[in-house]
C-alpha cells in the first residue's frame, strides 16, 4: 500500500501558515504554498472545538479522500493545509469535496484540463 503524502512536522505547518495564501468558506479554510516539489502534500487540522475524536477523524478522512480523488486536477508542487470549521461536523462527503474544490479554484491551483484537450485536438 502506497503511503499518503502528508505534512506532519509542525515547522512545515507553520511555514505554510506564515508564508502561504489563505481562502475560506463556511466549512473549510485552505492555506496553499508553492514549494516547487515534484508532488503536492496536504496537512489537515481539525480542532477539538469541532467535536470529539470520532467526529474529527471522520472529517479528516473526508478531506483526505477529497484530496486523493482530485489530485489529478490540482497542480503539483504545493503544500496545502486545510483547517476544518465547526460547520464541517454536519457536512457529508459531497459538501466537503465541493468546499475543497471551491477553495482550490480560489487559489488558482486547478489545472485547466479543457485547454489541454483543445490543444491536443488541434495538433
Amino acid at each position: 500500500m502506497k503511503r499518503f503524502n502528508s505534512i506532519k512536522k509542525n515547522g512545515d505547518f507553520q511555514k505554510v501558515y506564515r508564508t502561504g495564501r489563505s481562502f475560506a468558506d463556511k466549512l473549510l479554510v485552505m492555506y496553499a504554498l508553492d514549494t516547487g516539489r515534484a508532488d503536492s502534500r496536504i496537512g489537515i487540522s481539525v480542532s477539538k472545538k469541532v467535536g470529539n475524536s470520532v467526529v474529527r477523524h471522520r472529517i479528516t478522512r473526508l478531506i483526505r479522500e477529497s484530496f486523493r480523488l482530485n489530485k489529478n486536477i490540482v497542480r503539483d508542487g504545493l503544500d496545502i493545509v486545510v483547517v476544518a470549521r465547526a460547520a464541517a461536523k454536519e457536512a457529508g462527503f459531497k459538501n466537503i469535496e465541493s468546499a475543497y474544490l471551491h477553495l482550490c479554484g480560489l487559489h488558482n491551483i486547478l489545472e485547466n484540463r479543457s485547454e489541454n484537450i483543445d490543444e491536443e485536438n488541434h495538433n
